[in-house]
């Protein structure tokens, strides 16, 4: 279902799977939380692969537009601040700083999560028949630097149990990747779906382990809908047909997946949460959130007619997204107003819909169940 030319989309795509941030965000606590813990990819991402990237692989990142609602390139995968940023700030507490990050505090939490990452180990599922420009830091490697990172700042089990018990741990987005590489690979649907129970068990698996070291409190998101994302739509423009679309102008084949993936993880998460009462587990519904952001677009402050279209990018079109001229390369432009888009650079999202997604899981009804309580005034950016 992808172009010939897949295979340099991905490795274009990795150029924008990374962030730097030095932004700072409010003291404080909510809900009884006083630090948060997050693991993932590019969805969460405050500049860990950055940091560990060979120079020169990932400049225009590094640079405007990326970072120009805030007025600055911070490096996160957006126009401005992410989901992550905005709970953070709702609950009363500084925006994450990247574990792979010098001279940072970590006083209210690390963030571990890698762009580009993969939930299971890249040589386990690619059996390196897809080249990567870099090692992915996966699931695996990440909940390693979350236990040594509690261990030397914590020492005993009992102090980390404490810790974790007044702390909300993240496990995820992750697994998106899984798929993407293979989908970027030119694999079918049908094959790719054989993915789906390793990429869940390993996502399952890492919860359980973070729960075994005491946290009382976990949220494991699920997938986006990928059919609406306007690189997955740009790159399959020329060979899919009018029936494979649905009336938002998504590719059905793609949801349908993304679906299943969900299931398959919603179904895990509730046998988890079943086997430890003791405990608050929660699933993120990215999927149905995203959808309700697309179909009340107008409502919510964004552009109905660019939801599907890219605001930095080339081509023009429906989509705004040629992978030969990505976001920050030669040819590419900005929107004048990022805030009217759902799509950043055609694979990520922008602060304004960051924010709406943000505001629509821990606000409202997507969070399933509903663990967290906020102060009464929550952060406004």
């Amino acid at each position: 279902m992808a172009s010939s030319a897949a295979f340099f989309l991905a490795l274009s795509l990795l150029s924008l799977f990374l962030c730097t941030c030095r932004v700072q965000g409010s003291g404080g606590d909510g809900n009884g939380i006083t630090a948060i813990y997050s693991l993932g990819d590019s969805i969460t991402d405050t500049g860990n692969l950055a940091k560990e990237a060979p120079p020169g692989m990932f400049e225009t990142i590094k640079h405007l537009p990326y970072g120009v609602t805030l007025g600055n390139p911070t490096g996160r995968c957006s126009d401005g601040l992410l989901m992550i940023d905005f709970l953070a700030q709702d609950l009363g507490l500084p925006f994450l700083n990247p574990y792979l990050g010098k001279n940072k505090s970590f006083d209210h939490g690390v963030n571990f999560a890698v762009a580009g990452a993969t939930a299971v180990d890249p040589a386990d599922q690619f059996n390196i028949t897809v080249p990567m420009p870099f090692a992915s830091n996966s699931l695996k490697v990440q909940l390693r630097w979350f236990k040594d990172f509690l261990k030397s700042n914590f020492g005993t089990d009992q102090e980390i149990r404490k810790r974790l018990q007044s702390s909300l741990v993240l496990v995820g987005e992750i697994g998106g990747n899984d798929y993407n590489y293979e989908f970027f690979a030119d694999k079918p649907v049908a094959e790719v779906e054989k993915l789906i129970p390793g990429v869940v068990k390993t996502i399952i698996d890492a919860a359980k382990e973070v729960l075994d070291m005491g946290a009382s409190r976990v949220i494991i998101p699920g997938n986006f809908p990928i059919g609406c994302v306007p690189g997955y739509l740009a790159m399959n423009a020329g060979t899919a047909e009018p029936a494979d679309y649905d009336a938002y102008g998504c590719l059905r084949d793609l949801n349908r997946f993304a679906a299943k993936h969900n299931s398959r993880l919603q179904h895990a998460v509730a046998e988890l949460q079943a086997s430890r009462p003791g405990a608050s587990v929660a699933y993120a519904d990215y999927f149905n959130s995203f959808l309700a952001l697309l179909h009340n677009a107008s409502s919510l402050g964004f552009d109905a007619a660019s939801t599907r279209k890219a605001c930095c990018g080339a081509g023009g079109g429906d989509y705004n997204f040629d992978w030969r001229r990505m976001c920050g390369f030669a040819g590419a432009t900005a929107c004048e107003e990022p805030s009217a888009y759902l799509s950043w650079d055609g694979i990520h999202m922008t602060q304004a819909a960051y924010r709406a997604m943000s505001r629509l899981i821990y606000h409202g009804k997507y969070l399933e169940p509903q663990i967290l309580s906020f102060p009464e005034k929550y952060g406004q950016t």
